[in-house]
């Protein structure tokens, strides 16, 4: 197994490591850009998001502020749980 860079990854690459890879990992429809890694240990094939970027991508496509965005992304997604593989949300913006 190859590793690259963060830099080297793009979009498609990351879906499709995640494809071939991980299978049983769940993804939250329309953020995929929004991907940021995928978790190891315990919670090892989880897909890790961008809050952050989930925002961004939730007021352009709802057309809505940052209040709006997050609460539709805290009904909508932060607060379902399908499974072992539920994907993971993090503020990045604390790094």
């Amino acid at each position: 197994m190859e590793i690259k860079i963060n830099e080297d990854f793009k979009t498609e690459e990351i879906l499709e490591y995640i494809r071939d890879n991980l299978p049983d990992s769940l993804l939250a429809n329309g953020y995929d850009s929004a991907i940021i890694g995928i978790a190891s240990g315990f919670d090892s094939g989880r897909v890790v998001y961008s809050i952050t970027k989930m925002l961004e991508i939730c007021m352009r496509d709802l057309s809505v502020d940052v209040e709006e965005a997050m609460e539709w992304l805290e009904y909508n997604t932060f607060g379902a749980f399908v499974g072992d593989y539920t994907p993971i949300y993090i503020y990045d913006y604390l790094v």
